[in-house]
């Protein structure tokens, strides 16, 4: 038996970096805003186990397009409800070796001025532990940074929270119906209203579609494995940039005195609760071990997130064309962390039908690179 209870004038579905920065965004436009989270606590699933890294050289054009629309909110000064920086400066170098060099040029001719070429001597001085012999050549863009994304995400509940939204956790959605001229949501033991729904449930986006009988869009989850182990004794790499090959089949971070790696794998896999796979974690270290002179005696920690992609890898952000007042929020892949201060004010204008803010538009972000109409056509 479920009571009745408040009507709102937009749920947003999934408390993950999506969610959150939207919710936030709309309650700051002054929607009455009830964001809800299915598990105990905001962004188990994916924004929690994210090592995210803002560069404006990572994705497809629409993502650097919203990661440059982003870099001014991640830069800016700390205040009262930020007390500390987003950004922590690390550098990315994309390495290559001789038979990827063709890949290099690529890159190097798309990316122009974001990125500057290396020489090996000063690729080895940036990575001390690259093997003699594996560079053919590099690049880096010296502006990526790290995203403190706990520190992001916490910011956008907290705004949220002083808009006058509201955050419900364990309010995993049951039912989802349009009623009358809006949405009924059904979450246990309660029943909510809503003029707009907004579907940013990440890896079960589709599913919830599903639910609420809208066309799904294609969204495919894709397991990302992750391993933390110790640098060689003595080394310290804190200073060192974020090494990713240049066809992305591995990359490694410092972190925190440690290094995390991973294969880069993107392993198709149903929304759930991932963990990581053994051949995965040993593929990691085989990769990383070719290009650079590092022992790994022992694993200290091991993870898994979905990261989840329509076919063109672009994220999908619109009203549904055919269920009005459903909006998507879904398909931001590996970026969405990066891309979440653009993405999300362009989200919230989108769904409360307002004009798209001019910063995000003048950086050639369009309704039609975001519609989910472009992405349920490969469906």
């Amino acid at each position: 038996m479920r009571r009745e209870g408040e009507s709102w004038q937009v749920i947003v579905i999934g408390a993950g970096i999506a969610g959150a920065s939207m919710a936030a965004e709309l309650a700051a436009l002054g929607a009455r805003v009830l964001l809800l989270e299915r598990e105990t606590q905001p962004g188990y699933h994916t924004t929690g186990r994210s090592a995210a890294l803002f560069t404006i050289a990572y994705g497809p054009p629409v993502i650097r397009a919203l990661s440059r629309a982003s870099r001014a909110a991640f830069a800016a000064p700390g205040d009262a409800q930020r007390p500390q920086l987003l950004l922590r400066q690390r550098g990315a170098a994309f390495i290559a070796r001789t038979d990827q060099r063709c890949v290099l040029e690529i890159m190097a001719d798309e990316l122009g001025d974001a990125v500057a070429r290396l020489s090996t001597d000063e690729a080895r001085a940036l990575m001390p532990l690259l093997r003699p012999g594996y560079l053919a050549g590099a690049l880096i863009d010296r502006s990526a940074a790290d995203i403190d994304v706990d520190a992001l995400h916490r910011l956008y509940l907290r705004q949220l929270k002083s808009a006058g939204g509201a955050l419900r956790c364990d309010a995993g959605v049951v039912a989802l119906a349009r009623e009358g001229a809006g949405w009924r949501v059904d979450v246990p033991g309660l029943s909510l209203r809503a003029e707009i729904v907004v579907n940013a449930a990440g890896a079960w986006a589709d599913e919830l579609a599903s639910l609420a009988g809208v066309a799904p869009v294609g969204l495919v989850p894709k397991r990302r494995t992750a391993l933390l182990v110790a640098p060689p004794d003595g080394v310290n790499p804190d200073g060192w940039p974020l090494a990713v090959d240049i066809e992305e089949k591995f990359y490694m971070k410092p972190d925190a005195g440690k290094l995390l790696l991973s294969p880069a794998d993107e392993t198709p896999s149903p929304p759930c609760d991932a963990r990581p796979e053994e051949l995965d974690v040993a593929i990691a270290i085989d990769r990383i071990q070719r290009a650079f002179g590092l022992p790994v005696r022992r694993i200290e920690h091991k993870w898994a997130g979905l990261r989840s992609f329509v076919a063109d890898k672009c994220p999908v952000a619109g009203h549904a064309p055919d269920a009005p007042g459903f909006f998507w929020l879904a398909g931001q892949g590996g970026y969405g962390i990066q891309s979440a201060p653009a993405m999300a004010r362009w989200a919230a204008a989108a769904a409360l039908g307002l004009p798209p803010p001019a910063d995000i538009a003048d950086e050639g972000v369009s309704a039609a690179a975001l519609a989910p109409e472009r992405a349920a056509l490969t469906v």
